[in-house]
């Protein structure tokens, strides 16, 4: 049975939500964070990185969060949640899946962490960020989710980034990703996932 190692308010409620999505047992085995939002050292001890998330699969340890979310899909064989394999929608769905951590992922920390801090973003920040919105408001399909109208692992991992910005009001001026975001709150597996692990954001 895959165990999912999973930090309060991270990233590993992806790898839950795939999970509740496909139907398939797990463990959980879930970690707060410490007074200063940080990952508790126990996590060390079943990654070096110490991060989260973390599945295992018998001897196979694994980290970050697209990695797993692949490995998942083909352990499980889940055609499902990708495009066709072969054809452009396919691939188009691979690059939004790693755009997501590789260059969307920076852009909003930039911007968030002065709003968790209490302080407003610099103007690069939000201009750069407002960049990534009108990139991502234009691969949105008129069913307001990146490919039609059922969930995919790219809408899956866009989930985090999205709650922290709806958390925070940087979505405020971004009505239609702001739509999708509702529209991802909407999805079961996305409940199923709240209820088991926790909300993806702080409730305050």
């Amino acid at each position: 049975m895959i165990t999912i190692h999973c930090l309060a308010y991270s990233r590993a409620i992806r790898l839950v939500w795939l999970m509740e999505d496909l139907r398939q047992p797990y463990n959980l085995i879930s970690y707060d964070r410490t007074a200063d939002f940080h990952a508790p050292d126990s996590l060390a001890k079943v990654h070096t990185l110490g991060s989260s998330p973390v599945i295992e699969d018998g001897e196979r340890v694994m980290a970050e969060s697209v990695s797993c979310l692949r490995y998942l899909a083909w352990k499980f064989g889940d055609d499902t949640h990708r495009p066709a394999v072969g054809t452009i929608e396919y691939w188009q769905h691979e690059e939004m899946l790693d755009y997501v951590e590789s260059s969307f992922a920076g852009v909003v920390m930039k911007a968030l962490l002065p709003k968790l801090d209490g302080r407003e973003p610099t103007k690069e920040a939000l201009d750069a960020l407002h960049q990534h919105y009108e990139y991502l408001t234009e691969k949105l399909t008129p069913n307001e989710m990146l490919f039609g109208s059922k969930t995919t692992l790219a809408d899956i991992q866009l989930s985090y980034q999205l709650a922290f910005l709806s958390h925070t009001g940087l979505l405020d001026d971004a009505p239609r990703l702001a739509a999708y975001w509702e529209t991802l709150q909407d999805q079961p597996g996305y409940k199923a996932a709240i209820a088991h692990a926790g909300p993806m954001v702080p409730e305050s």
